[in-house]
């Protein structure tokens, strides 16, 4: 064996200890907050009547991009959101749990978390290189070509549950406060309010996931890839609902609250 030979775990844990790696991924957390917290106001806004846009990343991206600075501020999301993904790939490379369940279960989280965060630093790249992308469409269209497989009904139903699931997911991390497993809370009413934030915030955007898959099941039971078009179409058919505005109007502020957390978790998290 060679002696100068560094195992994958012991590399990432050297990478994790960079500060600027950690500096890096905690402006991931602040970047993710913004791009939920512009989502949210626009939810609030299409309650309202107002309008404003896609409520999903390509909206917050493209609202963004329209500000002073705007693609200084998307590049800054591109690189804290790449840093916080490679942070969360890191993780499951480090995963110790001696029961082998949870710690694939625990890898395949990680990853799935690191998958998102790209996504959104993808759409991000889009924007700050001058482009535009519509997330609903892209949704829509990997519907229909889902769907025009043999098997496709089923893979678009699978597809809708693995979200529900993950809005699920959500919804029960924030009843019973798992995100304070991340975190190291000061005590008091600091910690008090943190808490509040991440019970809301989880609570607001497992319901705004959990929509999302319930879109996808209905668009593979009705062989109708319009029905499924991610967050904003969601958001959007909640308003079609008995007191559907209201309830739209609490999910925006919910994922504005969220977007707040997100803030106090670049503090706070444990990395």
């Amino acid at each position: 064996m060679n002696p100068t030979s560094v195992s994958p775990s012991a590399a990432v844990d050297a990478a994790q200890d960079s500060t600027a790696f950690r500096l890096a991924a905690r402006a991931g957390y602040v970047v993710l907050g913004l791009v939920h917290v512009v989502i949210g106001m626009i939810a609030v806004s299409i309650a309202a009547g107002a309008g404003g846009g896609e409520a999903d990343q390509s909206g917050a991206m493209e609202q963004i991009a329209r500000v002073p600075f705007g693609v200084v501020v998307l590049w800054v999301i591109v690189v804290g959101l790449a840093a916080l993904g490679v942070w969360r790939i890191g993780e499951a490379v480090v995963e110790r749990d001696p029961d082998a369940k949870r710690r694939w279960g625990r890898r395949a989280k990680e990853v799935g978390t690191a998958a998102a965060y790209f996504a959104i630093a993808g759409t991000a790249l889009v924007y700050a290189l001058g482009g535009s992308s519509d997330s609903s469409e892209s949704t829509r269209t990997f519907t229909a070509d889902l769907l025009a497989n043999p098997a496709g009904v089923v893979l678009v139903v699978l597809l809708g549950l693995l979200v529900l699931g993950v809005g699920v997911a959500f919804v029960v991390r924030g009843a019973r406060r798992d995100f304070e497993k991340q975190l190291s809370l000061p005590a008091g009413a600091v910690g008090g309010g943190i808490r509040a934030l991440g019970v809301v915030g989880y609570v607001a955007k497992g319901v705004a996931v959990a929509v999302v898959g319930v879109l996808f099941v209905i668009a593979a039971l009705t062989h109708d890839p319009e029905k499924a078009g991610g967050l904003d179409a969601a958001l959007r058919s909640m308003a079609e609902l008995p007191f559907g505005r209201v309830l739209l109007w609490l999910v925006g502020a919910g994922l504005v609250i969220y977007g707040v957390y997100c803030f106090a978790r670049a503090r706070y998290a444990r990395l």
